[in-house]
Order: structure tokens, then C-alpha cells, then sequence
């Protein structure tokens, strides 16, 4: 996929929330090696560093882009491009913490034992994905790539994907002193001609216009405004309200 910085960070500000809220429950006082694991843009690499000064901390993404756009965020900090499904640390973290990425992998029963095992005794993995993919937006997508207009060109294309809440607990339990599990909606209010496509457009979108013409881009996203509209439609004041859910797990070695 493309990755796009700015426009991923065209709304910095809503993305950055459930990280914060992550971040919040991980009670490690001091933890040597902390990697954050789909860093992107560097945004939520700068929280890490600013909760653990003293700690060396590693952004690994897969996305030069977004590397190159983090390492002007944290010019002093670790960067390395890699394929966060399999990449595998030089030592042991104490924190593994991913915000936003581990939804574009698939095997999630392998994946995030595999995660636990790279952790140092009594490390901490801390994961926040999206839990929306049954969202009318996320429908919508889906529905249109399934058209006979886009099927053949879109056939690959995936938005990434979730297990239910009770899966993560039954993977994880059986290797864990102690595990968390929520979930929060952020009710977004956005702004714009067509809030919620620009929205998706940095993130959700990417996979489907990624095989496309510009054309072919222009002319899906023409399609799909309008239907995104009629799902989100904007109050009187000019702001769609978006709701964001999040999923989140806390789970301790």
C-alpha cells in the first residue's frame, strides 16, 4: 500500500486519542527497551518517548514514507524498516506497543503469541486496533469493490480484520499473569465537504486505491462519497459525528 503521511495526519490530533488512552494503562515504572511496533509517522513514537526519556526506543514500520516522515519528527531516535509480522528484535523489549497496525496481519493467534514470546520476562504487550470493520463505512467499501465495475480490479484488496474480544482473551490468558480487554467508541465530529472519505482515505481506503488508476481512483471515490454522506449525514452546524470504535488489550508476560 501507499501510505501517505500527511494525509494520515490530516487528523493527528482523533488518531493520536486511543493511544493515549493506551498508554494510560501500562503501569511499567521503567522499562529499558520499548518498541513501537507500526510506528508510522513517528506521533505516537514521540508519547513513548516522552513517558520513558531514559528508555531506548524503537520505531519499526514497513512503510519507508512513514519512516522517513517519523525520523523528522524524532531525528535522535531508532527507526527500522521491516515487516512487523515477522520481524524480530537484536534483544528482548520490555514493551512491545502497537497502535493502529496489527489489524493488517493476518493469523492473530500466531501473531500475538508470538509477540508475547519476544517480550523479556514480564514484559508488557499493549495493542489498540479498530473494531469498526462492521461500521456502514467499512460496508460500504466492501460493497462497492464487490460491484461488477470493480470486482475484477479489486479482488485483493482487504481492510484488515479483527477477532472477537473472547479470541484475544483465549489466545492470550494461557500465557499471561495478567490481561486487559476493552473497547471505547470515539465519537468523532468532523468537518468538510466529505468528512468521512477523507477520513478513510488515510488509512481504510488505501488498499482499495492502491490497484487503481488515478482515473479508476477518482471516478470509486466519486461513487462512494455520496453513499458516505447518506450514512454520515452532517447536523446544522456543519459536523458529522463519526464513531470511531477501538479495541484494545493490555497483556503482561
Amino acid at each position: 500500500m501507499g501510505w501517505e503521511p500527511e494525509r494520515y495526519l490530516q487528523f493527528a490530533d482523533e488518531r493520536l486519542r486511543p493511544a493515549q488512552d493506551l498508554l494510560a494503562r501500562i503501569t511499567l515504572p521503567a522499562p529499558g527497551r520499548v518498541v513501537d511496533l507500526g510506528c508510522g509517522p513517528g506521533n505516537v513514537t514521540r508519547l513513548l518517548a516522552g513517558r520513558w526519556p531514559q528508555a531506548q526506543i524503537t520505531g519499526v514500520d514497513s512503510s519507508a514514507a512513514m519512516l522517513e516522515r517519523a525520523h523528522l519528527a524524532l531525528p535522535d531516535a531508532r527507526f527500522e524498516l521491516a515487516d512487523i509480522g515477522q520481524w524480530t528484535p537484536a534483544e528482548a523489549p520490555d514493551l512491545i506497543f502497537s497502535n493502529a497496525a496489527l489489524h493488517w496481519l493476518d493469523d492473530h493467534p500466531a501473531l500475538f503469541v508470538r509477540l508475547l514470546e519476544l517480550l523479556a520476562p514480564e514484559g508488557v504487550l499493549a495493542v489498540q486496533m479498530p473494531g469498526n470493520f462492521d461500521a456502514p463505512s467499512h460496508r460500504l467499501i466492501r460493497e462497492q469493490a464487490a460491484t461488477p465495475a470493480w470486482a475484477e480490479a479489486l479482488a485483493g484488496a482487504r481492510m484488515g480484520a479483527v477477532l472477537d474480544m473472547p479470541d484475544y482473551h483465549r489466545i492470550l490468558a494461557p500465557h499471561c499473569r495478567q490481561l486487559f480487554l476493552w473497547e471505547s467508541i470515539y465519537w468523532q465530529g468532523l468537518s468538510g465537504p466529505a468528512p468521512v472519505l477523507d477520513w478513510l482515505r488515510g488509512t481504510t481506503l488505501l488498499p482499495y486505491l492502491a490497484p487503481l488508476t488515478a482515473d479508476a481512483q477518482a471516478q470509486f471515490l466519486a461513487e462512494l462519497a455520496p453513499q458516505l454522506a447518506e450514512a454520515y449525514p452532517g447536523n446544522a452546524a456543519g459536523t458529522t459525528l463519526f464513531p470511531f470504535r477501538r479495541i484494545f488489550l493490555v497483556a503482561c508476560r
